[in-house]
């Protein structure tokens, strides 16, 4: 019986980024090799795409480590990306595919991590020896955050392991496996216009990138430009239950506001890590 192929969900940021970094160093033994499954260039944050391109791929590959870019492949042949999906949006529903949020600030169902993140690997997975299958995936959550593990079903082609939780390291211990390796720290890595994303992001965004905020709050425009015309509610990219425009002129957030990961909703480990 052949071993299980062993997989690292890479999301571009630092603990899957130190995961790479520890299974290059054996300390996470018989990685085959890391998946990041791309929603979009036109979504993914574009500092996250500079550094796996030209940071970690060729540090990997110097180690004779892969990893793999993947898209979401339409049965035409296209690539879909999540921002042209959410802009292009046709049909006889108005559900989004982001978790969009209502007046009360709810998120909607979502099924942009299930989509564009784990099927697109799933199909990758499932394209190896059938004998291998199912493959361990290797999910970065961290002993901080280790409230988000096993909260996703594991799909028939794969079984969702936590080395970061095995080996008992934070996010803090992360970025240091990451500095003591040579290499710069990643950035967070999301989507840009995720409503995951607590009040001080957006804030941060619009100060640091106000070309990707202007994005971010045109595609709530259209979202909502979509819905009056069916004579829908108003729906937002944050919990405020306003414009993302008018959110970031709100006061400075409270101690529990600061987080960076709300809701506990983004909890499947493929995306924020």
């Amino acid at each position: 019986m052949k071993t299980p192929l062993r997989i690292i969900s890479y999301g571009g940021g630092v603990q899957s980024t130190a995961m790479i970094v520890l299974a290059t160093q054996g300390i996470i033994p018989n990685v085959d090799a890391a998946l990041f499954s791309n929603v979009g260039d036109d979504s993914e944050h574009p500092d996250t795409l500079v550094y796996v391109r030209e940071i970690m791929q060729p540090w990997a590959a110097e180690r004779g480590f892969p990893v793999h870019e993947l898209n979401r492949i339409l049965k035409t042949g296209e690539i879909q990306t999540l921002y042209g999906r959410i802009m292009n949006h046709e049909g006889p529903t108005l559900r989004e595919p982001i978790p969009i949020r209502g007046m009360n600030g709810r998120p909607f169902k979502r099924s942009c991590t299930a989509d564009h993140k784990i099927k697109v690997l799933g199909k990758w997975i499932k394209a190896q020896d059938p004998e291998r299958l199912p493959a361990e995936v290797l999910i970065g959550i961290s002993t901080d955050e280790y409230m988000r593990a096993n909260r996703g079903k594991d799909e028939k082609w794969e079984r969702r392991t936590y080395p970061l939780i095995d080996l008992n390291l934070t996010r803090t211990d992360c970025r240091a496996v990451i500095r003591d390796a040579g290499l710069p720290v990643p950035p967070k890595s999301s989507c840009y216009f995720c409503p995951f994303h607590s009040i001080p992001v957006w804030q941060e965004l619009k100060r640091d990138r106000p070309d990707l905020f202007e994005k971010a709050a045109e595609l709530e425009d259209t979202l909502n430009a979509r819905r009056a015309f069916r004579e829908k509610d108003p729906v937002y990219l944050t919990r405020k239950g306003r414009p993302l425009r008018e959110v970031i002129t709100l006061p400075e957030p409270g101690l529990f506001e600061q987080e960076t990961f709300n809701d506990g909703k983004c909890d499947e480990g493929y995306c924020w890590t």
